[in-house]
This record gives structure tokens, sequence and C-alpha cells, in this order.
């Protein structure tokens, strides 16, 4: 990574690691507790610093479902999981394996984030380590309320604050017992609990951090303006998305960029705010460009090179992620900002300020030179070219099925249907289905409720 060294010491690795098999022991074996726990803030800032799993194991469910890509039937026949075809297809059950799936990777982070925010009391606050507790303390916050963010937007229904205090929403854990029964909150509940967690972060971290791979007040106020986004909250979204831009707002200039290159754009670039990696899907990596998505890009947009190659005639595949390489970006970036606070101040009325940040973002897209401004004077029009521009600009960072989501709940009508083997597959706007199927293990072992079907 650069040379770049976040944990303290290779000692502080290995401690992560027994403390994370030791504190699970110690709930099936009741083995003497003060063994297992951290007792120091090194020990605790080596738990949030274990990059492969708080960082590289994004849920990324939401991309297999998303339409920004197709399976041949050939790929699809190939699939190895009949879960992964499951959540390809959208089928009602069955749609993650047992044991290691997005939900535990998930709440893996929650229990990681819990196990410190439970023993950092226990740590004196000092003058002399109060930064360094309060940011361990920011940084787990920010943790878990990602985590919870991630699991509301698979496996619930996107938010309505006309159905929210009924529809189900997730498991809130909020402490490291491990025997503790998961139980499901109501929407209203879960997103409560995520806005508090992640304002509550903003409070305690640092502007920027020590790197990337670790979380910032820019970072908890981009990730407070997603949540608000999905929400359709368009007022508090633009608050904060405008409060993490006056931190980080340096954009990339494609022009720059080496579109011949296997993956233009560099991890832990410029515009990288927050880096978390999604693990990609096994449909996504064997799949294909959508045409219809492609189709959007003219001549002159430098993303139509940095962003796909041609595979055959006609098909394409996709290398702009901003890791680097093959996996995909799920992190914060300053595009994503840019765009919602475009898509906010052009659905609250500020439809000059919507446009200055659209063609701000667009002229660094463009070959230099050729991009003529977005000029509109319709709050319609406007919309619906920063939404166009999202699905452009963000494909492949599991944003797309959050957007149609929440985008459905504006009465946009999106569909999305697959074909395979001679048999077309639909999911009809708002279908309960948007909300995946629990693990079955999870409702197996808890006793919760299933989602609707």
């Amino acid at each position: 990574m650069r040379n770049i060294k976040i944990l303290n010491s290779v000692s502080s690795l290995l401690f992560l690691c027994a403390v994370l098999v030791g504190c699970k022991k110690y709930l099936d074996a009741k083995s003497d507790k003060k063994l297992t726990v951290p007792t120091t803030l090194q020990d605790m800032q080596s738990l949030l610093d274990y990059y492969y799993r708080v960082n590289n194991y994004e849920p990324g469910a939401g991309v297999t479902a998303s339409d920004e890509y197709y399976l041949t039937h050939e790929n699809y026949n190939s699939l190895t999981l009949e879960t992964d075809r499951n959540v390809y297809l959208w089928n009602k059950d069955y749609q993650f394996p047992a044991g290691f799936n997005d939900w535990s990777y998930a709440y893996d982070n929650v229990y990681r984030a819990n196990v410190v925010l439970d023993n950092l009391p226990g740590i004196e606050r000092t003058a002399s380590n109060g930064t360094d507790w309060d940011n361990i303390k920011g940084q787990a916050l920010f943790l878990r309320g990602k985590s919870f963010l991630k699991v509301s937007y698979i496996w619930s229904l996107s938010y309505d604050s006309a159905t929210a205090s009924q529809d189900l929403g997730i498991p809130l854990r909020l402490n490291s017992d491990f025997n503790q029964v998961s139980v499901r909150t109501t929407v209203k509940q879960s997103y409560e609990r995520i806005l508090k967690d992640l304002a509550d972060a903003a409070l305690l971290l640092p502007d920027k951090p020590l790197h990337v791979l670790r979380s910032s007040k820019a970072a908890a106020y981009g990730l407070l303006a997603r949540t608000y986004l999905s929400m359709r909250l368009y007022d508090s979204c633009l608050l904060y998305a405008d409060k993490s831009l006056q931190i980080s707002n340096t954009l990339l200039d494609y022009n720059t960029l080496d579109s011949n290159a296997s993956y233009p754009i560099g991890q832990f670039n410029d515009e990288v705010v927050m880096e978390n990696q999604i693990p990609i899907p096994p449909p996504p990596y064997y799949g294909y460009v959508d045409t219809s998505l492609y189709s959007l890009y003219d001549s002159k947009d430098l993303r139509k090179a940095m962003f796909f190659q041609r595979v055959a005639n006609g098909i394409y595949s996709f290398k702009g992620s901003y890791e680097g390489f093959g996996n995909l970006f799920g992190g914060i970036a300053t595009d994503e900002l840019y765009l919602m606070r475009a898509e906010c101040n052009a659905r609250t009325g500020s439809l000059q300020s919507a446009l200055e940040d659209l063609n701000k973002l667009l002229e660094k897209r463009y070959v230099k030179g050729s991009f003529v401004s977005v000029v509109s004077s319709s709050r319609t029009e406007i919309i619906a070219t920063i939404v166009k521009e999202r699905k452009k600009e963000l494909l492949f960072r599991d944003l797309r099925w959050m957007d149609i989501k929440r985008l459905n709940k504006e009465d946009a009508n999106i569909s999305l249907t697959r074909s395979i083997n001679g048999i077309s597959y639909t999911l009809e706007p708002n279908d309960p289905r948007f909300a995946m199927s629990i693990p079955e293990d999870v409702i197996s072992n808890s006793g919760m409720q299933q989602n609707p079907r």
C-alpha cells in the first residue's frame, strides 16, 4: 500500500487477530474476558486499522442486482453458486450462502466497532491522549454507522417517511455481547441510529485523516449526505455534501490520465475521501457493460475510454474502478459529493448553483476544450441531467441499487429486466424484492422476520 503504514506495529496486527477470535472464544468457553479484550488506545486503533476487513470487504450485492451489466446465457450458467444466480435474477429466496456473505461482512465490522466502543470508556480520557481517544471513538462510530447503512440499502426497502415507522428495518447491534439475539427494528429506527452514529462521529473525527483508509470529518459528512439522499431529505443532503466539499474538493482531470492503461485511475487518488473496496462479485466479474449504459457517453467524453474496454464487437467490460485494479471502489469520493450537492441544489430550487457543480465536474471529464457547459432554466431538465450523470460517473460503486430504489419513490418508474436462456425476468418499481432476502441461516439462528417476498 505504497509503504504507508497505518498499524502501529506487527504485534498490533497480531493482537488484532487474537482479539476478534478471542472475544468469540470467550463467549463460547467463558474464559477470562480481560485476556481477550483491547486495553490500550493502540489496541483499539489496531482493531480499526485491519484493512482486510474494515476497508476490503465492502458488501456488493447491490452491484450484482443492478442494471449496470448483463450476463450471457453461457456466463450465467457457469456461475458456481446458486445464490449468485438468485441475486442476479432477483429470486425470492436463498440469495446468500450460509456463513461468509455480505451480511456477515457488515456485521463483523459492527462487532469490531462495538468492541472498541464498549471498552474505550475503560481508558481515561486525558489532556495528553484526548485527540487520539476522540479520533478512535469517532472511527468506531463511523464504521458502525456505515455498516448499518449498507445493510439497510441491501435488506430494507427505501426510506419512505409515510411508511418508515412500519417498514422492516435492520438489527441494530449496539454492544459486543455475542450472545445477544438479533431483532429487527423499523426503517425509521434504523436510519435514526445511522444518522446519530455518523453525526456523533463527525464531531470527533479530524477534518482529514492520516490516510484515506481511515475515516474523517469529511468522510462522515459525505456519508451523512449519502444517507440523507437515500431518504430523499434534500435540504439535509445539501448541507452535508457542502460541509464535506468545504474540506475535500479536488477533482481529477481525466485529460491527464492514460486511457490505454489496463486500469487508468489509481487507488487512493486525489478524489478519494474514504477508501473502501468491494471484492467484485462473480456475476459482474463475468458480465459485460449494459449496452444502453455504454451508449450514454459521446465521443468527446473521456470516461468512455477510461471506464470501458472492448472485449468483442459491440461488447465492453468495465475498467474504471478507483481501486486501480479489478476490484470495485465502494468508498466516498469528491465526484459523488459534487453530484449530490448539484442534485440537491436543483431539487431545492438553486438551479444556477446546481449547474455550476455539474459543469465543474463535467469539464474534467471531457476532452480539453471540447466541453460545452450545460445551460438550462428548467428544474426538471436539470435534475434529469444530473441523475443521468450520476449513472455515468458512479457506476459499479454499489450506488445504483440505492438510486433506483429512491428514484422510484420519486415516480421514476425504473424497472429492471434480465433475459436468460430465452426467459425474461423483471423487477418492477417498488417491488418487495428490492429488499433482498436475509440469509436463511441468520433467520434460523435468530428467529427474526424474513423480508416479505
